[in-house]
């Protein structure tokens, strides 16, 4: 019997910093960098001390780097 309780993987929730870092690789210090650049989903206040992303725009913001390097031609070094 499944368990009912299980999230869907594409199931649109909030995720925390340590979520976002296991997603996209980088570090907190780049994420912050790439958010005040204009560059990665801005951080949605939870509180007076806690953020957290939107999960389906981290998700889009992954599938169009993915997009921009399958486009990108290999470079000639």
């Amino acid at each position: 019997m499944a368990n009912s309780t299980a999230l869907p993987t594409n199931e649109r929730r909030i995720i925390r910093l340590p979520e976002v870092e296991r997603r996209t690789g980088f570090k907190r210090s780049h994420l912050y960098n790439l958010m005040k650049a204009g560059r990665f989903p801005q951080a949605i206040k939870l509180g007076l001390r806690a953020v957290g992303w939107d999960s389906g725009a981290v998700d889009q913001w992954i599938d169009e780097r993915l997009e921009q390097d399958r486009d990108t031609p290999p470079s000639v070094a």
